[in-house]
């Protein structure tokens, strides 16, 4: 069957939670005395045959509160590169095309007691179509009580679709964010999925219900989570704790992240693929 609508479906909803996302997180620069706000900026992806390869808007803001975070949605078409395909669910030499759509999200604070985060949710199709995100904090200092409030909201909007999604996820985003030549995980993990397959319109309904409230989930918490610790008082110790944890941070999506990978081998736009990048960083 062909997903054109229901990649219409997806796209219009990951752009909804980027502008509520977006609306939010300048609501807590507001509440900082900041007038900081997105500035968004559309982008075109090129093909080699020159045909039409979709493209997506760039949002990003630095402010007070925020002091570097990108919310990019990009919907995109076309052939993956021969080697490429391989590595790709339901792709191959002989069928590379593929469609994706999806939001990104990467928020790197002032306040080195705020976490990081990392949030994001795609659709993909090529032979195969299927579903995939996740989120994970990355607090360079960390509170037990925010790690837990965090992992308790996506425990819930797992918990609602199945029993087993939660553990399963966990695992997947405690063994992917890591980084094995520190021998260190990038962050307090959260949960992450890929390949829910949509074999029929019922498994399309179902993962597209999942990954809304994955989106819902990271609405709902990591606002509260900002707001409870932009406030607290922090030195130029912690500020260096802060940049050294970004390093670790840099080196894993570099060189291990498959979402930097995708967005440079299907022509993605650069600036919106490295916005994870912290904006101060140091390696001792």
């Amino acid at each position: 069957m062909t997903w054109t609508d229901q990649t219409q479906a997806a796209r219009t909803w990951f752009e909804s939670l980027r502008d509520r996302i977006c609306a939010e997180f300048e609501a807590i620069e507001r509440e900082a005395g900041s007038d900081a706000a997105f500035e968004y900026t559309p982008w075109d992806r090129d093909t080699e045959d020159g045909s039409h390869g979709g493209g997506g808007v760039q949002g990003k803001m630095k402010g007070q509160v925020f002091e570097k975070v990108g919310v990019n949605v990009s919907t995109v078409s076309g052939k993956f590169a021969p080697q490429f395909a391989a590595t790709i669910n339901g792709a191959s030499e002989e069928h590379p095309e593929f469609t994706a759509t999806g939001i990104s999200l990467v928020a790197h604070m002032a306040n080195p007691h705020v976490p990081a985060v990392h949030m994001n949710t795609r659709f993909l199709t090529t032979q195969a179509a299927w579903f995939g995100g996740g989120a994970d904090l990355n607090p360079p200092i960390e509170y037990a009580e925010d790690t837990e409030a965090f992992h308790a909201r996506l425990r819930a909007a797992c918990s609602a679709h199945n029993p087993t999604y939660y553990e399963r996820f966990k695992k997947w985003a405690d063994d992917y964010f890591f980084i094995p030549h520190r021998n260190v995980a990038r962050g307090v993990g959260g949960i992450f999925y890929d390949h829910l397959e949509c074999e029929d319109m019922a498994a399309f309904e179902r993962n597209f219900a999942f990954t809304r409230d994955v989106g819902e989930a990271f609405l709902d918490t990591f606002p509260k989570i900002v707001r409870a610790r932009m406030g607290t008082p922090f030195t130029d110790a912690d500020k260096a704790t802060q940049k050294e944890w970004r390093g670790r941070y840099v080196e894993f999506n570099l060189v291990y992240d498959r979402g930097t990978l995708f967005g440079l081998k299907t022509g993605g736009n650069i600036d919106a693929i490295l916005m994870s990048l912290p904006p101060e960083v140091t390696w001792s």
